[in-house]
């Protein structure tokens, strides 16, 4: 180690480090310090990360948080990740930037950490909110590592704040809000045969009798519908971030075990063959009108082709609500859960249940299932108090 003195009087030492792995080039370590000790013990402490952990000093100098999160994106995006998982994962980072964007990279520290996790709660987040920036900084910081820029993951072991239930939302919560019930979706259908604007027939009692997620039915294309077997294929899903209709994408479904075809009832099928013709109808009409009509062949699509989005969805049920008697918050996903209760009600086993809807969320598929079935049993024993109530009578003849 080479030391000297500088003109103002501190120290500079110089010495080797470990050679870069991969170029073999000299690694020189420099280090100043107050007095000639102090520069030397940073220059040992420096070698010794470095041999230890490989992390270089200079290089994590320059390295914030935010040019972490930022490198580390570009890399995740590359891997086969949907463009609204990287989207996700772009809003979690920028709601970490609003607390530690310009901190270097190695001074984030558990406790940071966790104050952050602390204050989204605080501030009304949402768990699956608070969950998903505690994963994606904990995805950043994994990258870190990797890249020898810290030793450990300051997000481990970090606890998630829960909050408690209070005894109003414990009683007043519970499980039959997730579904719409037998009167409560005659009610909806039957109002939106009625009030029903143009395709709202058409698409909520599909997905009323199919389980499929709105964004598969914006998708869905007529060849994926089966008209002599009466089945519909799913392969893929909508994808609309900004809501408008010329900048979608077609994208493949949530899951694997999304891809699915499955059989649709006969009524529900002559109600898409009746669709399909009034639509080419449609489309004869308005060829003047549409001579660039975007010709993509969607079930449910516009004059001009191209096809309704998720919130168009949204907002006819909303509309349609308001003509019913249903107080549930619902959003078109509850006629997945619906569709659930409708197959378990009609005694279809839990596999086929969830082949048949993608195995979508398999905890909320057990518990509408295990739910509606619970009730069956219950429902099976009044029944058989009602129909077999004089011979019951008998059993207590004798006691009197």
């Amino acid at each position: 180690m080479i030391c000297k003195q500088l003109k103002n009087g501190s120290w500079e030492c110089v010495a080797d480090g470990p050679r870069d792995p991969v170029t073999n080039k000299r690694n020189q370590i420099r280090r100043r310090g107050r007095t000639q000790s102090i520069a030397k013990t940073r220059v040992t402490e420096e070698i010794n990360r470095q041999k230890e952990y490989g992390i270089d000093g200079k290089k994590v100098k320059k390295m914030t948080f935010e040019k972490t999160a930022w490198q580390w994106l570009s890399v995740y995006r590359r891997g086969k990740r949907k463009k609204g998982t990287v989207r996700i994962r772009e809003k979690e980072i920028k709601v970490l930037l609003r607390y530690i964007s310009k901190i270097n990279i190695a001074d984030v520290t558990p406790n940071m950490h966790q104050k952050i996790l602390n204050d989204l709660d605080d501030k009304g987040y949402a768990k699956s909110t608070i969950e998903g920036v505690h994963t994606t900084a904990g995805m950043i910081y994994k990258y870190a590592i990797k890249e020898k820029l810290i030793k450990f993951n300051p997000a481990a072991g970090a606890v998630i704040p829960k909050k408690l239930l209070t005894v109003e939302e414990i009683e007043n919560t519970t499980i039959d809000d997730e579904y719409l019930e037998y009167n409560e979706l005659e009610e909806f259908l039957s109002v939106t045969v009625k009030h029903g604007m143009e395709y709202d027939v058409e698409r909520f009692y599909l997905l009323a009798f199919s389980g499929m997620r709105s964004g598969e039915l914006c998708a869905l294309k007529w060849t994926d519908i089966n008209f002599e077997k009466n089945e519909i294929r799913i392969t893929k899903t909508l994808y609309n971030p900004n809501s408008n209709m010329k900048e979608y994408e077609i994208t493949p479904p949530k899951t694997p075990a999304s891809i699915r075809t499955f059989e649709v009832d006969e009524e529900i099928m002559e109600l898409l063959k009746v669709h399909k013709r009034e639509q080419a109808k449609m489309f004869l009409r308005t060829a003047k009108d549409n001579q660039n009509r975007h010709n993509a062949n969607f079930v449910f699509c516009r004059a001009n082709g191209y096809p309704f989005i998720q919130k168009n969805l949204q907002t006819r049920m909303a509309r349609i609500l308001k003509k019913t008697t249903i107080t549930k918050h619902a959003t078109p996903h509850i006629f997945r859960h619906t569709h659930i209760s409708m197959l378990a009600e009609a005694g279809v086993d839990l596999a086929t249940i969830m082949k048949r809807v993608g195995h979508d969320d398999a905890d909320t598929t057990m518990r509408i299932y295990t739910h509606v079935t619970e009730k069956m049993k219950k429902d099976a024993t009044e029944k058989v108090s009602i129909h077999f109530g004089n011979i019951l009578k008998n059993a207590n003849s004798k006691i009197m």
